[in-house]
């Protein structure tokens, strides 16, 4: 009778090596020592602290973390601005004004923890009684968390850093500022334009620095069909405090209403 379903029954297994759930065979099973060996020996290079593998850890250790930090964190709000702004600036007296609106309103405020618009955001909320946060995020020049940072972590890895944006958040504002806050705030759109995330305001604070950026979008992008109108409207422009202050808020009404 000849064997059905298995084209390879005479044929002879290659030799393997099992190292956890990793199979390993022909010449590739041929290793020196074993895992646990490797681990006990402390001699030898320091090499593997760079590789992937590991790097797999620190990303992992790097989400526990902010897991842990933040889950009993209450509603909060992410506020984005420049590094670059001085504290002499309309900009750092704006965002210091947000921060303290934003606390009064009963809203952490979560910043990158760094200078500029962020120190002035963690600073209002600071001083106003709220609970003031920061996210660093190692950098090639040393930065660090500001002075107002009530809780703070600083991350390796900005995709986990982001992630923490993100899902403590009820809304984005926005202060003028770079790249980095460019970043955040397209990330932002594209999250609620896919509905990843849900109820989620992205307001632009400061109309004379974005209103060229609004318009680009509405009349080049919406123009040629990139964008809908629906996502036109995910975009709030202001240059009151308290304007944004309301639209976070009432999303954030919406947002319990619907759970």
């Amino acid at each position: 009778m000849t064997a059905r379903g298995n084209g390879s029954s005479d044929r002879k297994q290659p030799e393997q090596k099992q190292r956890g759930p990793v199979v390993l065979r022909r010449e590739y099973r041929n290793e020196s020592s074993t895992t646990d060996q490797r681990l006990l020996d402390s001699r030898g290079p320091s090499d593997w602290v760079h590789t992937d593998p590991w790097r797999v850890l620190r990303i992992q250790a790097e989400f526990v973390e902010g897991f842990g930090m933040l889950a009993e964190l209450p509603r909060a709000v992410t506020v984005f601005g420049s590094a670059r702004t001085s504290r002499d600036h309309p900009e750092y007296a704006q965002g210091q004004e947000l921060g303290a609106a934003l606390a009064e309103a009963g809203f952490a405020v979560i910043t990158g923890g760094g200078p500029g618009v962020m120190e002035a955001a963690n600073k209002g909320c600071s001083e106003a009684g709220g609970l003031s946060v920061g996210l660093g995020i190692e950098l090639p020049f040393e930065q660090g968390l500001n002075d107002w940072v009530d809780v703070g972590i600083n991350f390796r890895y900005f995709f986990a850093r982001k992630t923490m944006f993100v899902k403590y958040s009820q809304a984005f504002v926005c202060l003028p500022g770079g790249f980095g806050t460019l970043d955040e705030l397209f990330e932002a759109l594209t999250l609620v334009q896919t509905k990843k995330v849900t109820k989620f305001p992205v307001v632009l604070l400061g109309s004379e620095y974005w209103s060229g950026l609004y318009d680009w979008i509405a009349g080049t992008v919406h123009e040629n069909g990139k964008v809908g109108d629906k996502d036109l409207s995910l975009l709030h422009v202001t240059d009151d405090v308290d304007d944004a202050v309301k639209i976070v808020q009432e999303a954030w009404r919406a947002w319990e209403e619907a759970h």
